[in-house]
């Protein structure tokens, strides 16, 4: 299954809601898992970013529109990057030669 990472960082009124309702980030995990998004790893960061998340989902049009449907809330803005495991891909180079 395709794997990304995703960097998100909250709006004025997504810091609201975490402030006063921290459980809202778990929520937040089991709706994108209902949208077909598997979150792996989650880590909250100092910096630009607020959490970086380590998500898998079955392809990018149900990452897309996962991520669409978050950012339309106001909460969150997101940046979004395919990761590849260093197995596969030397996998892929070597198969190239």
């Amino acid at each position: 299954m395709p794997t990304f990472v995703v960097f998100s960082k909250l709006t004025d009124k997504g810091a609201e809601t975490i402030f006063t309702k921290p459980e809202r980030v778990k929520e937040v995990n089991k709706e994108l898992e209902e949208m077909g998004v598997k979150v792996k790893e989650q880590y909250v960061m100092l910096g630009e970013w607020d959490f970086l998340n380590i998500v898998e989902a079955p392809d990018e049009p149900t990452l897309l529109a996962a991520l669409t449907n978050l950012n339309m809330r106001g909460t969150i803005r997101t940046a979004t990057y395919r990761i590849v495991r260093v197995d596969e891909y030397l996998e892929a180079v070597a198969s190239k030669k």
